[in-house]
């Protein structure tokens, strides 16, 4: 078994919830939420964030909104919906309990 694809794996798994976290604090385009999410040591590749932008703005928990750019063309800002909002509520409940549950395994 390779560690390499275990932590691959955990990676796609929070990726979700932490694309969300971010969306919740303000607007972005997707060059900034790679950005944000390589400063904060989640490495992706846009090839995982736009199909996963497409997948929750279809399921209405995102919408975009266009805006012109000083630097080049128009960029698509992200926002949560009221949907995306409630969704994420549920999201950070079971990451609590699952954080916990991970803590007090590890303390064991």
């Amino acid at each position: 078994m390779k560690l390499d694809n275990t932590k691959a794996q955990m990676r796609k798994g929070i990726l979700e919830y932490c694309v969300l976290l971010l969306l919740s604090k303000r607007p972005l385009y997707a060059s900034e939420l790679i950005q944000e999410l390589k400063n904060a040591k989640l490495i992706i590749v846009e090839g995982t964030l736009y199909p996963l932008l497409t997948r929750l703005k279809n399921a209405g928990l995102l919408e975009y909104q266009w805006q012109e750019s000083q630097q080049g063309p128009p960029r698509k800002y992200y926002t949560l919906t009221e949907d995306g909002s409630q969704f994420l509520a549920g999201l950070e409940e079971s990451w609590t309990e699952l954080s916990s549950t991970v803590n007090n395994i590890k303390n064991l």
